[in-house]
């Protein structure tokens, strides 16, 4: 089996920024899609942005031109990059992985990221 585990999370001033770390932990052999979720309250779970095993990289309209997505192959670790938080980015994120070995994707447990106006 494996196992995901974010980490970066916490309370930021508008405008600032934080880094979302997910490691991968288990027996590995390759991944394919890595992502990033985030749910708020009442809302639902959406993509923030997702990384293919070649590195294509896609973004939903609201975080475009403010947040990076990035993996290490060889860490087993996909990264966000926020930066220009604002409010509305307040969610708890949470992480994504496709496994071929396993035939199926897995999440991670989330990790809360609040950002004050």
């Amino acid at each position: 089996q494996v196992q995901l585990v974010e980490s970066g999370g916490g309370l930021v001033q508008a405008g600032g920024s934080l880094r979302l770390s997910c490691a991968a932990s288990g027996t590995i052999f390759s991944i394919n899609n890595m992502g990033w979720y985030r749910q708020a309250p009442g809302k639902q779970r959406e993509l923030v942005a997702q990384i293919t095993s070649g590195r294509s990289t896609n973004y939903a309209d609201s975080v475009k031109g403010r947040f990076t997505i990035s993996r290490d192959n060889a860490k087993n670790t996909v990264y966000l990059q926020m930066n220009s938080l604002k409010p509305e980015d307040t969610a708890v994120y949470y992480c994504n992985a496709y496994f071929w070995d396993y035939g199926g994707s897995y999440w991670g447990q989330g990790t809360q990221v609040t950002v004050s106006s």
